[in-house]
């Protein structure tokens, strides 16, 4: 492996990268401070091959009651970024929501955000059969349970019929002898989390929502 920095001074000019995303702490979403200067041509190679070219960096969030740091990589002379430590994460407000059920779902979370799909996939169902069980559905199966499920909990036909998409979702990933599971990717993980999201505010949040809007009320 060969780690080199550019002996030809800034090959990339004042260009500075700006990074944008929902801060892994705070998850208020902004442009990130720079901290000191980019390292902004470092190759990483194989001896023999050849070389790929990246910028590295530090960046702060702007919020000024979080100011977390975060370390990122990108591609030098562009604002694109590769990868970020900590991660971005999908935000999930958790008002309300049964722990049990939390846990799961930020269980997702952290695999989607880590790249682990698959392992996010799982968690989404895991999400699901905690749901039922906390609602009392009952079943020999998730299938079932989720058909119960509608019995018990108001929500539109489109949530129901979307929530046995998702039993099939993790399903697949969950058996290694399935032909599908290793095409669960990052976009069908993401899209599967934001509908999760939905049926859990449908189920838990809106109620909420209801007694806060009639608080507001003057007798």
């Amino acid at each position: 492996m060969i780690f080199l920095t550019s002996k030809s001074g800034n090959a990339y000019g004042t260009h500075q990268t700006i990074v944008r995303l929902h801060c892994p702490a705070c998850h208020h979403k902004g442009t990130f401070e720079q901290v000191h200067s980019d390292v902004k041509d470092f190759c990483v190679g194989i001896k023999d091959s050849s070389l790929e070219h990246y910028t590295f960096g530090q960046r702060r969030c702007p919020d000024p009651n979080c100011a977390a740091l975060i370390f990122f990589v990108g591609e030098p002379g562009t604002n694109k970024i590769l990868l970020t430590y900590p991660s971005e994460r999908i935000t999930f407000d958790t008002t309300d929501i049964p722990e049990q059920i939390k846990n799961c779902l930020e269980e997702a979370i952290t695999c989607h955000a880590n790249n682990c799909y698959v392992a996010a996939a799982i968690m989404v169902r895991k999400t699901l059969e905690e749901l039922c069980s906390y609602q009392n559905a009952t079943g020999n199966n998730l299938k079932e349970r989720i058909k119960s499920l509608g019995t018990k909990i108001v929500l539109p036909q489109e949530l129901i019929e979307g929530l046995d998409e998702l039993r099939l979702l993790g399903n697949d990933a969950a058996h290694i002898e399935s032909q599908a599971f290793h095409k669960v990717e990052h976009e069908e993980v993401e899209t599967a989390i934001e509908f999760t999201k939905e049926v859990l505010k449908a189920t838990f949040q809106f109620s909420t929502l209801l007694n806060r809007l009639r608080a507001l009320k003057k007798p």
